[in-house]
């Protein structure tokens, strides 16, 4: 997993991180994310997000990129279809967390540099 500060001026707002790297025939990665609460709303996960998904497929060379979150945080729904993601579907059970297996949405972005 490759983390990346959020920051201004030396204050630390948050983290985006690239992870489940894979190259060969898959050439994917998941993001993840995260915004201090204080900055929250200011489109900082957003913009991290994008810069990120342009440095996977820029750089990279990488065909897909998934963003997963819990059915209940619309705002991360709603940082991953400003960056351009869509909804692809649910993946039950998919993480545990807090003590239980918990559900999430995945949302997928692909290269625009590649023909399926």
């Amino acid at each position: 997993m490759l983390p990346f500060a959020i920051e201004f001026q030396g204050e630390l707002m948050g983290q985006v991180t690239l992870g489940g790297i894979t190259f060969g025939a898959m050439r994917s990665a998941n993001i993840g994310y995260w915004v201090d609460e204080s900055f929250a709303g200011q489109g900082l996960a957003t913009r991290a997000v994008q810069i990120l998904t342009d440095h996977c497929f820029s750089v990279l060379q990488l065909h897909r990129i998934e963003i997963s979150m819990r059915p209940e945080n619309l705002a991360s729904q709603r940082v991953a279809t400003k960056a351009g993601f869509h909804f692809e579907g649910s993946r039950n059970s998919y993480i545990h967390i807090d003590g239980g297996w918990r559900d999430h949405l995945t949302f997928v972005r692909f290269n625009p540099a590649d023909e399926r």
